[in-house]
């Protein structure tokens, strides 16, 4: 680790393979906490390049528990994190609201580090417990439309980083690995990112793999559809800027999509709106988020058939329905 860290001391960059082995030397517990935390601060202070990120990428998903749910026709619904901005979990509800379509959610997840409530916290305040067992996630899936892959018990090197990253209590590179690499490597994907950077590498490096994706990030620095400002909208084939009003939506201020400072006050907004009891911006932030969840699956549905389609999920309470069904599978 020595000198690994005096190169970038240096201000050098990692190749794709010297990338790759520290990964491997962190998931085998080879450093120790220091070494760990002078690590991730590197990167903190400097942009990644694309192939420090594609080799992080390949160690974590070569050292991952490998799940196969290809026999379903998944969606991951998962944002970078660290955007500060400690919204509610719009993309845990947008999980469930897409589920609620009959859609099969393989939601990838993780305790909150930046923020108060992340979408392990809300799931397992909830009463979700966690499991690895694909017989069991399966079963989530024919039942719920939804599973859920809690990161650390399918990513040894994100569990042995987790108390530093915890200590820290800011953004690491491991914000932006978490949403590419889903063990159970979804067809489709709708990924939120903290900055127009990361998207960039993330349009890079998706655009080698077959699955359908979308990547999201609004202007105003939100890791997902905000409503708060215009957005950009990366997929395989275009880059896109989208405001509200060309969705017909209001736009909306930052105060309406607050998360409250608590696991507790996250959940009582995450359940008030799959209650179908969330306020009007509430309610449009997740179902434009699922309504571009919706048209990632299916390139040919329109905005208005996909918002109309997940309204429906949410009000009629069949989102709900899936968190109660994952609940108790």
């Amino acid at each position: 680790m020595k000198k690994t860290l005096n190169k970038l001391f240096e201000q050098q960059y990692l190749t794709k393979k010297e990338a790759k082995e520290v990964l491997f030397q962190i998931a085998k517990e080879k450093y120790n906490t220091s070494q760990i935390a002078s690590f991730l601060t590197v990167f903190m202070m400097r942009t990644i390049s694309v192939n420090e990120l594609a080799g992080f990428r390949e160690a974590l998903l070569e050292l991952a528990l490998k799940i196969d749910l290809s026999e379903f026709n998944t969606i991951d619904l998962c944002g970078t994190g660290g955007d500060g901005k400690n919204t509610f979990n719009i993309s845990t509800l947008t999980s469930f609201i897409v589920a609620g379509t009959g859609n099969k959610v393989a939601k990838h997840g993780n305790y909150g580090v930046s923020s108060v409530s992340g979408s392990s916290n809300m799931l397992e305040y909830l009463g979700y417990n966690f499991t690895n067992d694909e017989t069991t996630l399966k079963r989530q899936l024919y039942n719920a439309n939804i599973c859920f892959l809690h990161a650390p018990l399918f990513h040894p090197a994100m569990k042995a980083v987790g108390p530093v990253r915890k200590e820290l209590g800011l953004k690491t590179f491991f914000n932006m690995l978490g949403p590419i690499v889903n063990p159970s490597n979804p067809q489709n994907q709708l990924v939120g990112v903290f900055n127009l950077e990361v998207a960039r590498i993330y349009n890079y490096l998706l655009q080698e793999t077959s699955k359908n994706y979308g990547i999201v990030y609004s202007l105003d620095g939100y890791d997902e559809i905000s409503l708060t400002s215009p957005f950009k909208l990366f997929t395989k084939k275009k880059e896109q800027l989208i405001t509200s009003e060309d969705l017909g939506l209001k736009r909306l201020k930052q105060t309406d999509i607050f998360g409250g400072n608590t696991v507790a006050a996250s959940a009582k907004i995450f359940v008030n709106i799959l209650e179908g009891e969330g306020t009007q911006a509430q309610n449009s932030v997740v179902l434009a988020n699922a309504a571009f969840a919706l048209k990632t699956i299916d390139k040919n549905k329109s905005f208005n058939n996909a918002f109309e389609e997940a309204k429906e999920s949410l009000l009629s309470l069949k989102a709900k329905e899936c968190l109660t069904k994952l609940i108790r599978n």
